[in-house]
């Protein structure tokens, strides 16, 4: 196995070779320089709103992934390699080790390979359609130190699959659960609707904020740990829960944030559109023995229009929206809602300015925006923006704030 991770004997700190060939990294400066070109960015971005905090750091920037996808092909020599497919193409990059993943995949990774080269387990091509094993999926919770393998195959036969886990697990025994998940189409590294669970439950847990979490193969779960309960603690705060609270938890996920609220104190209503993580939210409640919280299995900008429409509030709104941001339709039935705080969670800073202008407009007032920087080595920001409702929709926030940029002015 090549080593693709080097080590700046002056600094401590790592560089990988496959950078730009690769695509895991965007970044290949030292971590103080990430994070002020992060900083600078929030701030440039979204400093009009409210005073930016300083980016909350990660202590060790690295094998900060607990979710590891891992790709397999042909070399020319056809020896069975995996890795990764280059950013913005089907090129496959072989990859032996990384300074993102959780330190576990590569190892288990390896053996894999080596399995599936004795019992003839064929990787999938994508030109032709031949061939078994499309990709793999692991899990690990760095608390519990639960591991799950998820074998994704284009069709239901995987090849001497006793003997394949048989053979894993004697080489790994810290491997918890291996799932086997059949894919027959779709894009790369997809999930299909179909599980079989071949050894342990079918799920792992992890243990955030005091809160214990099941982790299903589809279900959504932040990728670092470690900074996701800096991040979650920060938007906890800035919420101000406190007994008896009503909070709306939209895009709750596995129902993390909404869980932590509701241990402490608050009556907490989660939605969530993946059927498999709400399922999971529901038995997370279970698992930390809290009664006063309720999920829905919804689309969340649906779910709010039918509140706002039967006239029900909250107190607080938490939202945790996917890349592409809130829709128009979920942003106005939340300022219809009006809940005195909205506490917006998220991991792209552009949609995030874009939604920021709505909600001002909707009569909100941002007084809290907190980066945390969950992505080391790659030019995401996750964000905490906490927003108050002020008296009149066409009161006008504060002039430092809202100043308008170069690029909004009218010519």
């Amino acid at each position: 196995m090549s080593r693709q991770i080097v080590t700046d004997p002056k600094t401590g700190e790592k560089r990988c070779r496959c950078f730009k060939r690769c695509g895991g990294c965007q970044l290949d400066e030292s971590y103080a320089e990430q994070l002020s070109r992060k900083q600078q960015k929030a701030e440039r971005m979204l400093g009009r709103y409210a005073k930016v905090g300083s980016i909350i750091p990660m202590d060790s920037p690295y094998n900060y992934r607990c979710k590891v996808q891992t790709m397999y092909g042909l070399d020319g020599s056809k020896r069975i390699i995996s890795g990764v497919y280059q950013s913005n193409s089907r090129k496959l990059v072989a990859v032996d080790d990384c300074m993102l993943e959780a330190p576990a995949a590569a190892p288990i990774v390896q053996t894999l390979k080596k399995l599936m080269k004795d019992m003839r387990i064929a990787p999938y091509d994508i030109q032709s359609g031949r061939g078994v094993l499309r990709h793999t999926l692991m899990r690990t919770s760095f608390t519990t130190g639960q591991i799950m393998l998820v074998l994704v195959t284009a069709s239901p036969v995987l090849p001497a699959k006793n003997n394949l886990v048989k053979a894993l697990l004697k080489a790994h025994p810290d491997i918890t659960t291996i799932v086997h998940n059949i894919c027959p189409e779709g894009m790369p590294l997809t999930l299909g609707e179909r599980s079989i669970t071949l050894y342990g439950d079918g799920y792992i847990e992890d243990i955030l904020c005091g809160c214990r979490f099941r982790i299903s193969p589809d279900s959504f779960y932040q990728v670092n740990p470690v900074q996701t309960e800096k991040l979650y603690t920060c938007a906890v705060k800035a919420a101000e829960i406190g007994k008896g609270t009503k909070v709306i938890d939209a895009y709750c996920g596995t129902g993390t944030i909404g869980i932590i609220c509701a241990k402490n104190g608050a009556q907490v209503t989660g939605v969530e559109l993946n059927r498999s993580a709400c399922r999971d939210a529901a038995a997370n409640a279970k698992l930390n023995k809290l009664d006063g919280i309720r999920f829905y299995n919804d689309d969340a900008g649906k779910f709010m229009q039918e509140t706002a429409k039967r006239g029900e509030s909250c107190d607080v709104l938490i939202m945790d929206p996917p890349r592409a941001g809130a829709t128009r339709e979920f942003i106005d039935c939340a300022c219809t809602l009006a809940p005195k705080k909205i506490v917006y969670v998220s991991c792209k800073i552009e949609t995030l300015e874009r939604d920021l202008k709505l909600f001002t407009r909707g009569g909100y007032r941002a007084e809290y925006i907190q980066p945390v920087d969950m992505f080391p080595h790659t030019t995401g920001i996750e964000t905490v923006v906490c927003l108050r409702r002020i008296e009149k929709a066409d009161d006008k926030p504060e002039k430092n704030y809202l100043r308008p940029r170069r690029g909004d002015r009218k010519k």
